[in-house]
């Protein structure tokens, strides 16, 4: 297997989740602001490593397999650090949603794939504008009281909701595609 710089730069994106845990409980004051951007860096590095795959010819099965597993570990290792700092039910609700719909549309897309109809189950917009939410409501939650003159908690909060909601549009966008399959019978 020859690495391609999408997938290095998928591999760095999946060491910086523990770099950005560490840095979060470091003790000292913008502790969290490095962890947003150790985050943020993660997030345009994703943006990045799709952009060269697709304007190079980049791709590669290992590539197509791994971009997913970093996103996914990226966005549930940040949710818990954000409910751990901030553990109110509705903010476990909002992690526990999006979680949820992360692991029930992998196994989807993974049966879907197993059956021969994984075009079912392409990522659609809704996906997409999901994903740039998601990422900057983590973002401001990371944040939290690190700007104390920025309401980053209450930003973040609200998109974290709105996140959940798209999640949710989305899912069962995918899970209405995947129906007829699902329930046995023909398209």
């Amino acid at each position: 297997m020859i690495l391609t710089l999408p997938t290095a730069l998928t591999l760095f994106r999946i060491l910086l989740i523990p770099v950005m845990v560490i840095v979060f409980y470091l003790p000292f004051e913008a502790a969290r602001l490095w962890a947003a951007a150790i985050f943020t860096v993660g997030a345009l590095t994703d943006v990045l490593d799709g952009w060269i795959a697709r304007r190079w010819g980049m791709g590669s099965a290992f590539g197509a397999f791994l971009d997913p597993v970093a996103d996914k570990l990226a966005v549930t290792v940040a949710l818990i650090l954000v409910v751990q700092a901030h553990p109110t039910p509705w903010l476990a609700l909002l992690a526990a949603v999006i979680v949820g719909r992360e692991i029930t549309i992998s196994a989807l897309r993974e049966w879907m794939a197993e059956i021969g109809a994984r075009g079912a189950v392409a990522v659609a917009w809704v996906g997409k504008l999901k994903t740039v939410v998601q990422m900057v409501a983590i973002i401001a939650l990371l944040l939290g009281p690190a700007l104390p003159p920025l309401p980053a908690q209450l930003v973040g909060e609200w998109l974290l909701a709105l996140a959940a909601a798209l999640t949710l549009w989305s899912g069962f966008d995918y899970l209405r595609a995947a129906w007829p399959a699902l329930s046995g019978r023909p398209r």
